[in-house]
């Protein structure tokens, strides 16, 4: 199962994330949206430009950031929350031909890996990926979407954490014309966060956010622009991997 794991309520353009999907009704690249749930090296020359150059054997190296493949995951386990946690809160759950125009590789593209191909070689990386016994954020097959996104005719469902229920991100959402679905939904106590697992400032930011964190009150600190954007991702990796109901 291919899955496309964002932050619809993260800003973009002055506006929503899950606006900006609706009024162009498909999915971009991180080299068309200018922005990243992981690195921003999205740029000719930059590190993923030359990820991309090593995975795709140049096939990209000239072609505009609206020509390039969407960023994913194969969602070996059937995870309701999506195949990579790490990059969102919501997700698209793409139909299964889309497959067919997917490559993958394990581990993530940003560590040069020498395994990666067409979906016959998603065996082979599974067996790699159920060793390696990664942290929850780092356990998934990153999946490139070759070709475009369309919410219409390409999503079986967008899938929403359940604090975004009533919000406008769910009016968006039913804009993209595809069904609409929610997770059992991403909360914490942040005084219990362990501040080894990124840092303690991280840990007394959360703090100063709320007394129960969701996807909807990271948003609306992302927007604030008050908190660094990567101290806020961080937060995230929290509510993340501690914040599953």
């Amino acid at each position: 199962m291919l899955t496309v794991q964002f932050h619809p309520n993260w800003p973009h353009d002055g506006q929503l994330v899950i606006e900006s999907m609706a009024a162009d009704g498909f999915y971009r690249s991180q080299f068309a949206t200018g922005i990243s749930n992981g690195g921003l090296t999205a740029q000719p020359g930059g590190d993923r430009w030359r990820w991309e150059s090593r995975l795709f054997a140049g096939r990209y190296d000239d072609q505009p950031g609206t020509a390039r493949p969407a960023y994913g995951a194969w969602n070996r386990r059937a995870d309701i929350y999506g195949g990579a946690i790490r990059f969102g809160s919501s997700y698209l759950r793409l139909k299964p031909d889309l497959a067919d125009r997917a490559t993958f590789c394990f581990p993530d593209s940003a560590r040069e890996p020498a395994d990666f191909g067409d979906h016959t070689v998603l065996p082979h990386l599974h067996a790699l990926a159920d060793a390696a016994t990664h942290d929850d954020l780092d356990d998934y097959i990153e999946a490139h979407i070759h070709g475009p996104i369309r919410f219409a005719t390409d999503v079986d469902a967008i899938v929403l954490d359940p604090s975004f229920a009533g919000t406008p991100v769910e009016t968006a959402a039913r804009r993209l014309g595809c069904p609409l679905e929610y997770h059992p939904g991403f909360r914490a106590d942040p005084t219990v966060f362990d501040p080894n697992y990124r840092s303690p400032e991280i840990v007394a930011l959360a703090c100063k956010l709320g007394e129960e964190l969701t996807p909807e009150i990271l948003g609306s600190a992302a927007r604030s622009g008050i908190h660094p954007a990567q101290s806020i991702k961080y937060v995230w990796h929290y509510l993340a991997r501690f914040g599953r109901s």
